[in-house]
């Protein structure tokens, strides 16, 4: 190997940034545990209260804890203003826990995004990246069984 193709692999190797994370690509269904099957939606009476309906509980697939995943979903705003949202529930679907009952628990995901979203971006699909955990938390809105420290939001483009 010659003196410059050296230089030119390790100026390649240097200039790589530390931080580089290589992000999976998952679906809603890889949410799901290996042999459980997704829990139909609640039967809902158009005339009662939404509230009143009971969220299913759905089991989480543990080999997902502590994984750098790149997921598609829909926002349900916790946390933020009028500008920026810094927390929100990630969901499979349109207008899930507003308009309908909560999907099961293992298909919400809570977001902590302190670098804040912005609101604008939010009402289409995103995109989000960041470290999965497999922790449960309980919001005004519904359940979720998993979290994720966002490193990134972005508007979905396929």
């Amino acid at each position: 190997m010659t003196m410059w193709r050296v230089l030119t692999v390790l100026l390649g190797v240097l200039a790589l940034p530390a931080h580089a994370v290589d992000y999976k690509t998952i679906d809603w269904d890889v949410l799901i545990p290996e042999g459980e099957k997704l829990l139909p939606p609640p039967q809902v009476s158009h005339d009662g209260n939404l509230a009143s309906v009971p969220q299913p509980v759905g089991g989480v697939n543990k080999k997902l804890d502590n994984q750098d995943l790149r997921i598609p979903g829909f926002v349900v705003p916790l946390e933020g203003d009028a500008k920026k949202i810094t927390a929100f529930l990630l969901v499979p679907y349109f207008g899930a826990c507003i308009h309908v009952p909560p999907p099961p628990t293992n298909q919400v995901i809570y977001v902590s995004y302190p670098k804040g979203a912005p609101v604008d971006d939010l009402w289409d699909a995103i995109w989000v990246k960041g470290k999965m955990r497999t922790i449960s938390s309980s919001h005004e809105m519904a359940t979720a069984s998993y979290s994720m420290e966002a490193t990134e939001v972005s508007v979905y483009e396929e």
